[in-house]
């Protein structure tokens, strides 16, 4: 997709990853830019409004985690901008010390963004289709037993990601999804990791955790923004290190039909 003139919608946008994603996509010339989160950055608003005058650029106050504020969110820029091409569900949380959160946050949240999302951009419902990117995580391609409840909900984002990229969705609506799993990536999100593994002991995989390389924030935002503009609906690919693999999951059961 060429993102030159189009409408997006970033939820989670004042995050690590998030702020230079918004960067990164403001150097490609977005019609407009809608930044859904919890708090305001004003000081990142106005740092990216002077950078990209062109550039509608506003912010939509929304708790992840209650459908209303999302709904309204969605609504309210469905208003101002008459429609939206893309919308990437950023938000995220790694602690399995709040374990209620971890899912709300992680995976409820992304469903609803996503059915929330679809309602404005459908074409059988009057959209114009579009592309609908959900951040999971290399958490969210096999097991990380040292954060339990954070892997299970990561995973169910690629999962969940995958189901809505059936080709039988994508003729019905018009919109691609794309799964993006980062791998360790230096933002406050692995800050104190011991206080927020699934158990309270200490175990040989968190001193592994501590050893793990991480990649820049700006690296994964500009692999992150190429898949946008390159990848193909369903595809699921992995941002390590500075690189982009697409990930390829094979099928492991086949309905017998009769």
């Amino acid at each position: 997709m060429d993102l030159a003139g189009k409408n997006v919608v970033y939820l989670g946008g004042f995050g690590g990853i998030g702020q230079k994603c918004v960067q990164e996509l403001l150097r490609r010339q977005l019609k407009a830019l809608a930044v859904f989160d919890m708090t305001e950055n004003a000081e990142a608003l106005a740092e990216w409004r002077a950078g990209s005058p062109g550039t509608e650029i506003f912010y939509q106050k929304v708790d992840i985690t209650r459908k209303e504020d999302i709904e309204a969110a969605y609504k309210a820029t469905a208003e101002r901008l008459g429609h939206f091409d893309v919308v990437v569900n950023g938000c995220g949380l790694m602690n399995d010390r709040l374990v209620e959160l971890t899912i709300q946050i992680n995976l409820l949240g992304v469903i609803q963004s996503t059915l929330a999302a679809l309602e404005y951009m459908d074409k059988s419902k009057g959209g114009r289709g579009g592309l609908i990117v959900n951040i999971s995580s290399v958490a969210g391609l096999q097991p990380t037993a040292l954060m339990a409840i954070y892997s299970a909900a990561k995973t169910g984002v690629t999962t969940f990601t995958r189901s809505m990229a059936n080709p039988i969705y994508y003729a019905h609506s018009g919109v691609s999804f794309v799964t993006i799993c980062p791998g360790f990536t230096e933002t406050p999100l692995l800050d104190d990791i011991s206080s927020k593994t699934t158990f309270t002991y200490h175990t040989p995989m968190l001193d592994m955790f501590q050893r793990v390389k991480r990649q820049k924030p700006e690296d994964c935002a500009r692999n992150l923004v190429q898949a946008m503009e390159q990848a193909q609906n369903g595809a699921v690919l992995m941002l390590e290190l500075g690189d982009t693999q697409e990930i390829q999951i094979p099928d492991f059961w086949k309905p017998q039909l009769e």
